[in-house]
C-alpha cells in the first residue's frame, strides 16, 4: 500500500504509488457535458501509470503466499504499463524480470522496460492467443522453463482488482466527498473498471460503471449479448484496451454499459487532451474521452462523472503525437476523396475470403469464379493471411499437389486495415507489388471492403 499523501520522506519509490490528483476537464467537456467531468490522473505514479498499483500488489501477494521466492525472475505478458510497474518494483525488491509484449506497442514502452534491465521480446499481435507464438503463450512458456520464475498473469490475477478495491476505489471516493455518481475507464485487463466500480457500488448503488472498449475487440458484444464473437475481432492500434478474450477480472456484472471508440476518434482525442487541458496523457485516455463525449446526452448537472487516466503521453511519442505516423494511419483529416467514397460509389467490394483450412483448389475455384485477382484468409472469420493469384501460380507451379493442401500452408501475410476514413492518397502509396490490397473497415456498420490497385486506378483516372 502507498504511503499516505503527509508522509514526507518515502523510504522507497515504491511509497510513491498511489494517491493520485484528481483533475477538472475545463474545456474539452464545455457546453458539451452538463456534469462535472474530473480526471483520475494516474500518471502521477512513480511509473507514469495505473499498472503501479496493480503490479505492486500481484508481487506482495505472491511474495506471502511463497510463489515469489527472493532471487526469482518474474515474467509477463505485458503492453508495456504493467512490466513498467514491475520492473520497478523488481528492482527495489532484487528480482530479475522476462517481459513479452506484441509488436504494435509503441517503441518507447519497449525501451523503457529495458532501461530497467529487464529482457523484453516482441511477438506478433495478429495470432490467436492460444497460438504459441503469441505474446501470452510465449510468456507462459517461459514459466515453465526458467528456473524459479513467476508468472504475474494480470488478466487473471486477482490481485490485479484487489489494488484497485483498496486503492483507487476508496481514494476517489474520498476525493469527491461521496458525490462520483458515474466511473469511465477503458477496459483491458479489467482490474481497474471491476476493483474500483465494486467498491464504488457497494457506497452508492446508483453509481454507474461505463467501459470503453475498441473496434477489434469482443467486450461490448459479449456485455449484450453474452456471445464470444471471434468475428468481432480485428487488428487496431489503439493500445491499453479491448482484448481478443476475456481475462477473469473483467466482471461484466459490475460494468452497466461498453463503448465503443475507434482508432481515430482516440488518437485524435488524445491529442486533443494535451493541446486543450495541457495534461499529457497517453491513448487509452483518448479512448476514455472521446467514449465520454458520445454518452453526452446520458449527464446531467448534477452528476459528478469521473475518467480514469491511465498512462502518460511519452508512451505514444512516435504514435499519436507523431504527425508523420497519424498521417500514414490516416487520422489527420485531409481533403479529396476518402475510402468512403468508393464504397459509396461501389467501386470497392464487400470483403469475400475463405476459410483457412480449406484446400487450396477451393482458392482457386473462388478467385476464378469471382475474377478475383487476391482474397483474404480467415480461421473463425478473423481475417489471418492473404492470397495473390501470382502467388498462387507459383506455388501451383512448384508443385501441382499443393491444391489438396490447406490454403493456409501458402498464405500470405493479411493485408493491412484501415479506417473507411482513409484518403484515398495515402490508400494509393499502401498498395505495392508485395502488398496487393488494403481492407476497410466501416466500423459503424460493422462491414470490410477491399480496395486494390485497379480500384484506385479507376477513380484517379
Amino acid at each position: 500500500m502507498a504511503a499516505p499523501p503527509d508522509k514526507k520522506i518515502c523510504d522507497s519509490i515504491l511509497d510513491a504509488i498511489g494517491h493520485t490528483p484528481l483533475v477538472r476537464v475545463n474545456r474539452i467537456t464545455r457546453g458539451v457535458i452538463a456534469a462535472e467531468v474530473l480526471i483520475k490522473l494516474e500518471t502521477f505514479n512513480p511509473g507514469n501509470s495505473i499498472k503501479d498499483r496493480m503490479a505492486l500488489k500481484m508481487i506482495e501477494d505472491a511474495e506471502k503466499a511463497g510463489t515469489l521466492r527472493p532471487g526469482g525472475t518474474i515474467i509477463e505478458g505485458t503492453s508495456g504499463n504493467t512490466g513498467m510497474g514491475l520492473a520497478i518494483a523488481a528492482v527495489v525488491k532484487g528480482y530479475k524480470c522476462i517481459f513479452t509484449t506484441t509488436d504494435k506497442q509503441s517503441r518507447e514502452k519497449i525501451d523503457a522496460l529495458k532501461a530497467f534491465g529487464a529482457e523484453v521480446i516482441v511477438c506478433p499481435t495478429d495470432v490467436d492467443p492460444e497460438d504459441p507464438r503469441s505474446y501470452y503463450s510465449v510468456s507462459s512458456r517461459l514459466e515453465r522453463e526458467v528456473p524459479n520464475s513467476w508468472k504475474a498473469n494480470q488478466y487473471d490475477n486477482p490481485s490485479n482488482t484487489v489494488a484497485h478495491y483498496e486503492q483507487t476505489g476508496p481514494e476517489i471516493w474520498e476525493q469527491t466527498g461521496g458525490r462520483v455518481t458515474h466511473l469511465v475507464s477503458g477496459v483491458g485487463t479489467g482490474g481497474t473498471i471491476t476493483g474500483v466500480g465494486t467498491y464504488l457500488k457497494e457506497r452508492n448503488p446508483n453509481v454507474k460503471v461505463w467501459g470503453i472498449d475498441t473496434y477489434g475487440s469482443v467486450f461490448k458484444k459479449y456485455k449484450e449479448t453474452g456471445i464470444f464473437d471471434k468475428n468481432e475481432i480485428y487488428p487496431y492500434v489503439t493500445e491499453g484496451i479491448g482484448e481478443d478474450f476475456l481475462p477473469q477480472n473483467v466482471d461484466f456484472s459490475v460494468i452497466d454499459h461498453f463503448e465503443k471508440v475507434t482508432d481515430k476518434d482516440a488518437a485524435i482525442m488524445t491529442r486533443r487532451i494535451t493541446r486543450e487541458e495541457g495534461i499529457f496523457a497517453g491513448n487509452s485516455a483518448g479512448s476514455a474521452m472521446a467514449g465520454l463525449l458520445q454518452l453526452k446526452d446520458h449527464f446531467t448537472a448534477r452528476d459528478v462523472v469521473v475518467v480514469i487516466f491511465h498512462d502518460h503521453g511519452s508512451r505514444y511519442l512516435a504514435k499519436m503525437f507523431n504527425d508523420e505516423w497519424m498521417r500514414a494511419k490516416g487520422f489527420l483529416e485531409v481533403t479529396g476523396m476518402t475510402a468512403r467514397d468508393l464504397v459509396a460509389l461501389g467501386v470497392s467490394g464487400e470483403l469475400y475470403a475463405l476459410e483457412a483450412a480449406r484446400p487450396v483448389e477451393d482458392a482457386i475455384k473462388v478467385m476464378s469464379d469471382h475474377d478475383f485477382s487476391q482474397i483474404s484468409i480467415t480461421r473463425s472469420g478473423r481475417v489471418i493471411g492473404s492470397l495473390n493469384e501470382s502467388h498462387l501460380y507459383n506455388e501451383f507451379v512448384r508443385d501441382p499437389s499443393v491444391r489438396r493442401q490447406p490454403v493456409e500452408t501458402i498464405m500470405q501475410p493479411a493485408f493491412p486495415f484501415v479506417d473507411v476514413s482513409t484518403p484515398v492518397e495515402l490508400l494509393s502509396t499502401m498498395i505495392t507489388p508485395e502488398n496487393p490490397a488494403v481492407l476497410v473497415r466501416d466500423f459503424k456498420t460493422e462491414k470490410t471492403f477491399i480496395i486494390t490497385r485497379s480500384d484506385i486506378i479507376r477513380v484517379l483516372m
